[in-house]
């Protein structure tokens, strides 16, 4: 059974590398929690500096996981055979880059939709106050003045953020532009402008339909909705058991199902193997018709088009093969990792109430509220390593299966598709007339003079 196949690996990965597992965990949480108090300090005084560092809160713990996915890479057989593990240090230091830059779109995607982008905003928020709290009451006690202007401020559209946004995307495109003629330690600051641009942007978003929520919960129809069902349960009271059973249901089979399928699509990004599928034909008169006149466009000028396209869908290319890997592999395997990982939150939960039943009755002020914080992040440093592994596992053991159904499945490592489009460049390229390559040169000097 596919549930017994992936327990036991679980089983040997986590017996194998748990002290790995627990200090990038503890590792992890501990930067989070420095950055977030550094950036409330920062805050409490610039809310440009403040807005700056949020994004490193998360990034300290997507770092933390990319290292404990890649501590059981050399545990998974089946990863190993497709993807062999990288001898040198230049080649791990690349791999552990490359994890990093890919997994931070999904992750980042996964903390704003389970509310943990949110968490760090109110904590920093929170703590940026504290510090003007104490600040302002030392001012007064010395009878100085204190100005809070341009401090702390919220995320939202705003001119700051948006051209905090825009101006990191552009930096990070250049960047992956014209890397090869950069140093090496550069790939630092790829990661933190990747991370910037998409942490602002995923607020925005979040912000953007929280508005487009509240807009429609206004509107005339839904009040017509909530008229229905008031009439209907005044009626038939079971309908509005039945109703409110059904909200409940989808709610939480939602998070059940989508919170497992997040970390297997993290997985399959940060690991950067998936098999490849035919992508679906899109036919029609209309197409052929927009197909044939975007072939008359210059091909110097399509060539711009494909480099700036790929910024954008090269993002989220192996968000999609991972969700190609985990439908191939059957809902049965899929259904028996989902269980587990509910198992591994229902686990999460019960010990934090054993934790909290064993320490018994106290106080709230003056004991539960600062233990309780300390509690629940205890807790989540001993429950990650068991979820990472089971992750792994799972991700290992569709591996597997899909070998048993495909004798020569068909991988793509990590990098390989930037170095497939640099030579896909290089043949159009060669393939241009004198001219066109001409012209091209003459573009690329002019915009390094500029530059």
């Amino acid at each position: 059974m596919s549930v017994i196949a992936i327990v036991v690996r679980s089983g040997r990965l986590l017996a194998a590398h748990w002290p790995a597992l627990l200090a990038w965990m503890l590792a992890g949480t501990l930067t989070h929690y420095l950055v977030l108090e550094l950036a409330s300090l920062v805050g409490a005084r610039t809310a440009l500096g403040g807005i700056l560092l949020l994004p490193v809160a998360a990034l300290c713990l997507l770092v933390a996981y990319v290292a404990m996915f890649l501590v059981l890479r050399d545990g998974m057989p089946e990863l190993r055979r497709l993807a062999p593990l990288p001898e040198g240090r230049r080649e791990r230091q690349r791999a552990f880059l490359d994890g990093v830059l890919g997994g931070i779109l999904p992750f980042v995607a996964f903390y704003t939709a389970w509310g943990f982008m949110r968490e760090d905003v109110v904590s920093y928020i929170n703590g940026a106050f504290a510090w003007q709290f104490q600040w302002g009451l030392r001012a007064a006690v010395t009878g100085s003045d204190y100005d809070t202007s341009g401090t702390i401020d919220d995320l939202g559209f705003d001119p700051v953020t948006i051209a905090l946004l825009v101006g990191a995307f552009v930096v990070r495109w250049l960047h992956q532009r014209y890397r090869t003629r950069l140093p090496t330690w550069t790939g630092v600051a790829a990661v933190y402008l990747e991370a910037l641009w998409v942490y602002l942007a995923a607020y925005l978003v979040k912000d953007a339909v929280g508005l487009l929520t509240a807009w429609v919960d206004g509107r005339q129809a839904m009040v017509w909705l909530s008229d229905l069902r008031e009439g209907l349960v005044g009626i038939l009271a079971p309908i509005g058991f039945l109703w409110d059973g059904v909200e409940w249901l989808l709610g939480e089979a939602g998070g059940l199902i989508l919170l497992p399928i997040a970390w297997l699509t993290i997985a399959g990004v940060i690991y950067g193997q998936a098999v490849r599928a035919d992508a679906p034909q899109v036919s029609g008169r209309r197409v052929d018709r927009w197909r044939s006149r975007y072939g008359t466009v210059p091909q110097r000028i399509r060539r711009r088009l494909a480099d700036l396209g790929e910024s954008f869908i090269g993002r989220f290319r192996p968000i999609g093969r991972a969700l190609v890997l985990m439908w191939r592999a059957g809902p049965v395997l899929i259904g028996s990792y989902v269980l587990l990982g509910t198992l591994v939150t229902l686990a999460e939960q019960w010990g934090l109430v054993g934790l909290s039943r064993l320490l018994g009755p106290h106080d709230y002020r003056s004991f539960w509220g600062p233990v309780f914080v300390a509690l629940t992040l205890a807790v989540s440093v001993v429950v990650e390593p068991l979820r990472v592994s089971v992750v792994a596992a799972s991700y290992d053991e569709t591996l597997g299966q899909l070998s048993a159904v495909d004798r020569e499945p068909q991988v793509e490592p990590a990098g390989e598709v930037a170095r497939r489009r640099e030579l896909d460049d290089q043949v159009v390229a060669d393939a241009l007339p004198l001219s066109g390559r001409q012209e091209d040169e003459r573009d690329e000097v002019v915009r390094d003079a500029g530059a």
